[in-house]
């Protein structure tokens, strides 16, 4: 069994993507938003610059960043995987502020052949990485078939997460979280890297090079929000556009029950219930008891405090056939 490369798309700060924003927003060119950030030649244009070909090898991975910084936004790109390999979206402004960045992340985990691609999404303030707040769910297609869109909306109150227009994850500022909440102007970074020392069980399945180049497509680059000045951090139409983001930032009710759905069918890890991390949930967390039961059926040892007495539950790929729809 061979494990595949992880690729990793990053969405530093402002890169807010929602579907039914309220206004139809323009589909950027790669050089009218983006620029190159490493991998030479492994970074490839294509359709008159509206799409991007990224691609790792046993040389090197490649990656883009967005030429401006933000303050909360809307970005929404259209990505195919490679075949039989997993890709990730990362937010982050770890470059800008070192040591208390903010991160909101969009991730896919590989997997080896014949097991689901594994998405998972996590969010950190002010540098507070020793409490991740990673999500992970499985999938209810096969993310290397064909394009789907990917899309994070970040407000001034709120982060939802959305796969093809579906939002999957809601999470709202509290005031006990203090700086935990992303709250400082951010890139966007799309890279694809080795992550072989983590991604596939802990690092068990490393990338297999027999499979390179690990090719990821990248098309309908939507990046909107407030941008801010890289040195005084500050913009005047930053009220404007954080109005309207949190205007657009209303789950609908079908929205909610097609939310709902999805983490009922897919979700199977999230830190909020995570017996063996936290004695007591983090302030943020708002407990739904019915995630808590399904998650402590899923996984007693994680979920439900018990002591491991052999292998886990692990839900199986023909799982994915009672929610091929949500």
């Amino acid at each position: 069994m061979t494990k595949l490369p992880s690729l990793f798309l990053v969405l530093t700060l402002v890169s807010v993507f929602v579907c039914g924003f309220g206004k139809r927003i323009p589909i950027l060119s790669f050089d009218e938003g983006y620029s190159q950030l490493f991998g030479d030649d492994n970074l490839v244009l294509h359709r008159d610059g509206k799409a991007v070909h990224l691609s790792l090898n046993e040389r090197t991975g490649s990656g883009f960043v967005s030429q401006d910084l933000y303050l909360h936004g809307y970005f929404s790109a259209s990505i195919k995987l490679p075949a039989d390999y997993t890709a990730g979206v990362v937010m982050s402004n770890g470059d800008m502020f070192e040591k208390n960045h903010d991160e909101i992340d969009f991730e896919f985990l590989g997997n080896i052949r014949g097991k689901d691609w594994r998405i998972q999404t996590n969010i950190y303030g002010n540098g507070s990485t020793s409490v991740g707040r990673e999500e992970r769910y499985n999938l209810w297609f096969d993310p290397a078939d064909d394009f789907h869109q990917y899309t994070i909306l970040w407000t001034d109150s709120q982060i939802i997460f959305y796969i093809d227009n579906i939002p999957i994850r809601e999470f709202k500022r509290t005031a006990a979280m203090g700086g935990d909440f992303p709250s400082k102007p951010m890139s966007l970074y799309a890279t694809i890297w080795d992550g072989s020392d983590w991604a596939t069980n802990g690092g068990k399945y490393r990338v297999n090079y027999k499979y390179a180049p690990y090719i990821a497509e990248f098309s309908d680059l939507i990046l909107h929000g407030c941008a801010v000045d890289p040195i005084e951090f500050s913009s005047k139409k930053c009220d404007t556009t954080s109005q309207s983001l949190e205007l657009s930032a209303t789950i609908t009710p079908s929205q909610r029950s097609k939310m709902d759905s999805f983490r009922r069918k897919h979700m199977t890890y999230s830190y909020c219930y995570d017996q063996t991390r936290y004695k007591a949930p983090p302030v943020e967390c708002v407990i739904n008891p019915r995630e808590a039961e399904r998650l402590k059926r899923f996984d007693p040892v994680t979920f439900g405090g018990r002591r491991h007495h052999g292998k886990r539950h692990h839900r199986s790929r023909a799982s994915r056939s009672e929610a091929d729809t949500i």
